[in-house]
C-alpha cells in the first residue's frame, strides 16, 4: 500500500494506518507492505511489524547529493525495500538498473513500476524482486487496469515471465474494491498495489480486510485450476 503524501497517512496517522495493515496481515495470514513518506519510515518501522518500503530511491553513492534519497539511509531508517519508477517519480531505464543495484547493495527489496508490457519485460531482465503493472492514466481513477485493460495485464505477465520466471508480478492503478483484486489475480498477477482506495477510505480496515479475503480466495482458486 502506497501512502503517497496523503494527509490521512502523514505523521501519527501513518503509524495508525500501518497498525491497521499489520492487524489485517496477522488476521488473514497475508503479506501487507506499506510505503509511507520518507519522514515516516522510522516511526512506522518501529511501531508496526510488517515490511516497510520507501516510495523512491535515487541511484547515488554517499556524497554531495542534496535532496536525494540514499539507499543506505533508507536501510538505517528501518526500510526493508523500495518502490522504483512509480509513474509519479519516473526514471530512465539506466537509472532503474542502477537503483536496483544500489538497493540490493543495501539489502533492500525492490518493486519496480512498469507502465507498459515492454517496460515490464525490460525491467524483468534487471532481476528486481517485484514488478507492478501500472498504466499511469488509470492511477487514482477508480477504474482498475484489470477491468479497463485486462489484455495489458495478461500481455505484461506473459512477457515478464518470458524474461524472468522468478519475479513477483503485481497489478496497480485504479484498484478500488475486492472485485478488482480478484480479477487482477485471475489475470495472472500475484498481488496488487493500492493507495487512495484504502488510505482515503473512511473505513480502511474494512476495505483492506475485504481485499485480503478476495486475494486469498482468488489465489486458492487459481492454484486449484
Amino acid at each position: 500500500m502506497n501512502f503517497k503524501t496523503y494527509l490521512e497517512a502523514t505523521g501519527k496517522k501513518s503509524v495508525e494506518l500501518a497498525k491497521i495493515c499489520e492487524s489485517i496481515s496477522l488476521e488473514k495470514s497475508i503479506t501487507v507492505v506499506v510505503a509511507p513518506q520518507f519522514s515516516d519510515i522510522k516511526q512506522v518501522s518501529e511501531s508496526a511489524h510488517l515490511p516497510v518500503f520507501s516510495q523512491h530511491v535515487d541511484p547515488i553513492e554517499p556524497g554531495a547529493h542534496t535532496g536525494h534519497v540514499l539507499a543506505e539511509a533508507l536501510k538505517s531508517s528501518g526500510a526493508t525495500g523500495t518502490l522504483i519508477n512509480h509513474s509519479e517519480r519516473r526514471m530512465r531505464i539506466s537509472e532503474i538498473e542502477e537503483a536496483i543495484e544500489f538497493a540490493r547493495g543495501s539489502d533492500l527489496l525492490t518493486l519496480v513500476c512498469a507502465n507498459s508490457s515492454g517496460v515490464g519485460a525490460a525491467t524483468a531482465s534487471l532481476n528486481p524482486d517485484m514488478i507492478a503493472i501500472e498504466p499511469p492514466e488509470l492511477i487514482g481513477s477508480g477504474v482498475a487496469v484489470s477491468k479497463a485493460r485486462p489484455e495489458l495485464v495478461t500481455k505484461s505477465v506473459r512477457r515478464i515471465r518470458g524474461v524472468n520466471a522468478q519475479v513477483m508480478v503485481l497489478v496497480g492503478a485504479g484498484v478500488t474494491n475486492p472485485e478488482d483484486v480478484s480479477r487482477a489475480i485471475e489475470l495472472g498477477s500475484q498481488g496488487v498495489l493500492v493507495s487512495s482506495s484504502v488510505v482515503k477510505s473512511k473505513e480502511p480496515r474494512t476495505i483492506l480486510a475485504q481485499m485480503a479475503d478476495a486475494a486469498l480466495a482468488s489465489s486458492d482458486s487459481t492454484a486449484q485450476n
